[in-house]
Order: structure tokens, then C-alpha cells, then sequence
């Protein structure tokens, strides 16, 4: 519902703030003093064109702000998260027209387009009359109406579940037959390049290893004069390091039978000797295993030549080459098990198809009566808000394709065109005048007469919270005594379900309000300004006897408006 109003600077209005009421909310004034201008105002933080002509004169901007309950707005909220707009229950809509830039739209102080604030108050509000705010004026909403009607969101879930893993599962058997074309292209060239791979069965990590075998083995020479020739030098020359350590040791002893100190110089000499005896045996075994083999060095070379063209044939590594053998081992293990995948997926697409062909069949019986039921109550709610002789069909179509990827949902051997709604494609048509043919609701004229016919199939569908506002312009167009009698009650009934704001020149529909307003305007002898302002009760009967007899106001007609509006005093 809408809680609160802000306008500033928009055509005749400087600055309004109102705040509105569940309920029945009644507008009056009198003509020219801007009743519409408000709603044009509320349009626009409702995602309508703004036009810069509307900013008041010696203004830069005009600004529009309304505050929205919306707590149990569920399609609404999901709108907001996927905008990613802060969700609380109250929501604020904030529009700003600039008479040197373009319009700027927030929505809880998040900038957002002006389609995306156009969609939230799609969700929000339907406004009736000069506006393009009126659900029922878009056939696609004509079906969500009859399924709120009936009660059966709660199966219509069920099918569009099931109707969304039907085509996921249609995808995924696309994508096994669009593989299996592909495979079979590509698995000559795969098997020969596995065959090619596979001839080397290269090992992750296997490349460093050889190329350190080979620099060993192409350096054998080096390694055995090298190891040799310090092996000489630390015990087998003469005057060799381990000769003149033992001389050292010996010396040490001597000295230590005089001076005990060198008795820890003695000790960290025998650390050193034992640290050269095992160098010494390292390096004799070495020696010992160094040998010269041309053909392991040529089997290592070979094989490092066939790993270096792998990598070059299959992405610059053998990792990559590893990798890839991987892949394509995969693929073409998938070729083979395809006829395998396809039946499987297969038979799962036909036990789904089952499933949303039998709560489509559920779906469609459940809005047929609906439908029935729907068309005699809406020409009999016509006829007492004036329109007779009405016609109203609720049109639901089935139609037959040959796509079976489009039809989801089959009837024996035919298949039919289906959305995530069901086969259904229902649309209402009208007629209003004797002898004419019924036509599509979106067609008929704007006015009183569609304000009526909207006033009575929300009458009739009132069940439905869809849109928790619902604003009337001309409602009151061309009726009058009896008729507007009924179109006061029916708003007071329909008020019930839905927040309601109406505006009207007529005192049988103004004495309903659970809340009055009245718009006026005033000048101060250089500007004229329109203000709003809430009536109080003795406020409330003079403005329906104005409605009733005009400016000039008599104690009958006091006490028509108080007789009217239900005081008894």
C-alpha cells in the first residue's frame, strides 16, 4: 500500500505531502484545481515518461517521493534482489526531473533505469484511467488473474518446475548429440593422437630425471678424474690430508700430556677426522659406480627428443601433454558410452514429460471453470455498475506444434505449444453494446467504461493480492443516480482486499471514503499553488453536499450528505 506521498515543484504544485490509509481513499475537488496532476505525479515514480514541461515555472527540478508498504509483496522482492536494492518492508521510490538533465530514479536510494522502476511499480500500483498502468489491460497477466482466482498457484509451481527440467534435460540431450556429431569427426584424429602419446607414455615429472641422468652421464670422464684426484688428495698420495692429520693428532697428544687444553682441540680434531673418513668412503664409492654407457645415454637422449615434440604437438609441457591425453581419453570413452547417455536421458525427458503433461491437464481443467464462472459473475457485476447487456468470455486456447522440443506437454499423440505457465493461452474478451461481436479487452477503449469493466473483474478476482494498490481516474465518467450508487459500493467492497484511491465528482462515490481528501487551489495574486489536505468528519459532509448541490449549501443538504456517508447526528 502506499503510505506516504511527497510532490515538489511539479506543474501547479510547490510542495504536497499526504499521507494515505488502507482502505478506500477518496479524492475530490473541483475541476482545474489538480486532482489529476497528483496522479500524473504518482506516475511517474511508477516508471512513466516525464516530460520537462511538467517542472514548475523558475524551478530546476521537480521531485516525487512515495513510501510503500510492501511486506507481503513477494514477486517484488525478488524483483529487488536481482536489481540488488536494499529489501525492508517499506519501500521508497524517489523520482527527480530536471529541466537541464535526465529524470533520475531511486528505489530505497539505489539509482535504478527507468524500466526497472517501471517494473516495480507494475508490481506496486494499477492505475485506472488516462494512464498506462492497468494489468488487465496486458494480456500476459489475464492468466495469473484466473489462476489467483481459483487457488491453484500452488500446482502451477509444481508445473513450472517440472516444466524447466524438461528443457534443462532437452539441453543436456542436445549437448550428448552435439558431442557425438562433433566426436565422431574428431575421434580418428583422437585415437591417432593417443596412439602417438601413448608409443611414449611420458610420467609427470619424468623429464627433469633424465636430463640429471644425462648431464651425469655425459660427464663421466669429468666425474671420475675429478672424484679420483680428490679422493688422492684426502688418502691415497703421499702427504695426503688424511697422513698429515694423523701427524696432527699426534702432535696434539704430546702437548696435551703438558698443557690439558688441547685435550678439547684433540677432540674437535677426531670430529674432523671422522667427518674426511666419510667423505673418503663417499667419494670411493662414487668412483666405484661411475661408469660410461653410450646406450643408456642414447635411450635417454631418444626419449627426451620424443618428449620435446609432444610438448611442441600438444601444448608446451608435459603437464599440458599429460593433461590432454586425459581429455581426449575422456571424449572419446564418452563416444562410446553415447547411445548409452541418450537412452538414459531419453527416458528421464519422458518420465518429466509425464509428470508436466499430467498437471498441465490439472492446470487447464482447474481454469476452464474458472473461466465459466469468472465470465457470468463479471456481466452480472457489469450490469449493476450500468453496463448492460455485456458479453465477457475468458478465451483459452491449445494449439497443436510439431516441435516436440517446444511442446513440452503431449495429449496422446499431440503435442502442444507450452510456456512455464502450462498449454494454456488465455486472454478475456468484452463486449459492451447489443449486437456487437466480443473483441480482446486490451482493445477496447479507455474511459469510464474501462474503468467499470476493470472495477468489475477486480471485483470479481479480489481474492487475488497481486497488486496491493489500486488507483481510479475516471471512474465516474458518464454515470450518475443508481449506477454510481453501485460503483461507490463496489469500490467499498473491493477496498476490502486492495488499498484503493479514487478520484470523483460524484457524492454517492465520495461518501464511501474510509478517508477524504479534497484538492484545491489557491493564489496568492502572482501564483497559483494546488494543495491537498485530509477531511475531517463535519469536513466530509459539507464537500458531499458541494458534490450534491453545488456551491450553494442547505441544511437538506447536510442532511442528504450526513444520510449519504451514514451519520446519523
Amino acid at each position: 500500500m502506499l503510505k506516504h506521498l511527497y510532490i515538489q515543484n511539479y506543474a501547479l504544485i510547490e510542495k504536497l505531502e499526504v499521507g494515505f490509509e488502507n482502505g478506500l481513499n477518496i479524492i475530490t475537488g473541483e475541476t482545474g484545481a489538480g486532482k489529476s496532476i497528483i496522479i500524473d505525479a504518482l506516475s511517474l515514480i511508477l516508471g512513466e515518461r516525464a516530460d520537462t514541461e511538467a517542472v514548475r515555472k523558475d524551478s530546476e527540478k521537480s521531485i516525487v517521493e512515495g513510501t510503500f508498504e510492501i511486506s507481503k509483496n513477494k514477486n517484488l522482492k525478488v524483483l529487488l534482489e536481482e536489481q540488488n536494492v536494499d529489501y525492508t518492508d517499506e519501500l521508497i521510490l524517489r523520482r527527480e526531473v530536471s529541466v537541464k538533465a535526465q529524470s533520475r530514479c531511486f528505489a530505497n536510494d539505489t539509482p535504478v533505469s527507468l524500466n526497472v522502476m517501471k517494473s516495480i511499480g507494475d508490481l506496486l500500483v494499477d492505475l485506472h484511467g488516462q494512464h498506462d498502468h492497468q494489468s488487465l489491460l496486458r494480456t500476459e497477466t489475464h492468466i495469473d488473474l484466473i489462476d489467483d482466482y481459483v487457488g491453484i498457484n500452488n500446482i502451477a509451481g509444481k508445473f513450472s518446475e517440472a516444466y524447466k527440467q524438461v528443457l534443462d534435460l532437452i539441453a543436456q540431450l542436445n549437448e550428448i548429440k552435439s558431442k557425438a556429431t562433433q566426436l565422431k569427426e574428431k575421434r580418428e584424429l583422437y585415437e591417432f593422437q593417443m596412439k602417438e602419446i601413448d608409443a611414449v607414455d611420458p610420467k609427470l615429472g619424468e623429464e627433469d630425471q633424465l636430463e640429471d641422468e644425462l648431464k651425469i652421464l655425459e660427464n663421466s670422464e669429468k666425474l671420475t678424474e675429478a672424484t679420483s684426484q680428490i679422493y688422492d688428495i684426502l688418502y691415497e698420495s703421499e702427504n695426503s690430508i688424511s697422513e698429515r692429520l694423523d701427524f696432527v693428532r699426534t702432535q696434539l697428544e704430546k702437548l696435551m700430556q703438558i698443557d690439558k687444553t688441547f685435550g678439547q682441540m684433540s677432540e674437535e680434531l677426531n670430529s674432523a677426522d671422522a667427518v674426511i673418513d666419510e667423505l673418503i668412503k663417499s667419494l670411493r664409492d662414487y668412483n666405484a659406480k661411475i661408469e660410461f654407457n653410450p646406450q643408456r645415454l642414447e635411450e635417454i637422449r631418444n626419449r627426451l627428443g620424443a618428449i620435446t615434440l609432444l610438448k611442441k604437438k600438444y601444448g608446451g609441457s608435459l603437464d599440458s601433454v599429460i593433461r590432454y591425453r586425459e581429455k581426449i581419453g575422456g571424449e572419446v570413452a564418452l563416444a562410446e558410452n553415447f547411445d548409452v547417455k541418450i537412452k538414459k536421458v531419453g527416458k528421464l525427458i519422458e518420465d518429466k514429460r509425464k509428470t508436466a503433461s499430467d498437471l498441465a491437464q490439472k492446470l487447464s481443467a482447474k481454469r476452464r471453470e474458472a473461466a465459466n464462472k469468472v465470465n457470468h459473475a463479471t456481466v452480472q457485476v457489469l450490469s449493476e455498475l450500468g453496463i448492460n447487456n455485456a458479453k465477457f468470455e475468458t478465451r483459452i486456447e491449445n494449439r497443436v506444434t510439431q516441435n516436440s522440443e517446444n511442446g513440452i506437454v503431449y495429449f496422446g499423440k499431440d503435442f502442444y505449444e507450452t510456456t512455464p505457465k502450462g498449454i494454456d493461452f488465455l486472454e478475456f474478451y468484452i463486449s459492451t453494446n447489443i449486437g456487437e461481436d466480443v473483441k480482446p479487452l486490451v482493445k477496447v477503449a479507455s474511459g469510464g467504461e474501462i474503468s467499470r469493466i476493470m472495477l468489475a473483474l477486480k471485483t470479481i478476482l479480489a481474492k487475488s493480492e497481486r497488486l496491493p494498490l489500486l488507483i481510479f481516474d475516471e471512474i465516474d465518467m458518464g454515470i450518475s443516480g443508481r449506477i454510481a450508487q453501485a460503483v461507490g459500493l463496489s469500490l467499498k467492497n473491493l477496498s476490502q482486499y486492495h488499498q484503493i484511491i479514487a478520484i470523483t465528482h460524484l457524492p454517492q462515490i465520495a461518501s464511501q471514503a474510509d478517508t477524504h481528501f479534497v484538492v484545491e487551489k489557491v493564489e496568492d495574486g502572482k501564483r497559483s499553488y494546488t494543495k491537498m489536505r485530509r477531511l475531517i468528519t463535519e469536513e466530509r459532509v459539507l464537500e458531499v453536499a458541494k458534490l450534491m448541490s453545488g456551491t450553494e449549501i442547505t441544511d437538506a443538504g447536510l442532511k442528504s450528505a450526513r444520510e449519504l456517508i451514514g451519520i446519523n447526528h
